[in-house]
């Protein structure tokens, strides 16, 4: 009798925070922590580098990440979903001031 092994889904929801290379997403991640000796409640700070396979993902969304195999050297995460999207405001076009007219 064999008893299977589940493998447990590390997940983490954080706010993407730069998105410099192709396919990569730098993933802002903020959990609450008590301190051990004076029990005042920190937020602690990480930053996780995500692939993005279809670029989907711009700075300001929230996302829900997933481990996975080393991707490179860095890379251990991917997206998994887009839980919000940020604000993008429209701006719109002004003519240039100050021309020949």
């Amino acid at each position: 009798m064999e008893a299977k092994r589940e493998k447990r889904i590390t997940t983490k929801v954080g706010t993407v925070v730069a998105r410099k290379s192709a396919k990569t997403l730098r993933v802002q991640v903020e959990r609450l922590e008590r301190h051990p000796l004076y029990r005042k409640i920190v937020k602690r700070r990480k930053i996780f580098l995500v692939h993005d396979e279809h670029e989907k993902c711009q700075v300001g969304d929230v996302v829900r990440i997933v481990e996975t195999r080393p991707i490179s050297r860095l890379k251990r995460w991917r997206v998994a979903e887009i839980i919000s999207l940020a604000s993008r405001e429209i701006e719109p076009e002004t003519e240039s001031e100050g021309g020949l007219t």
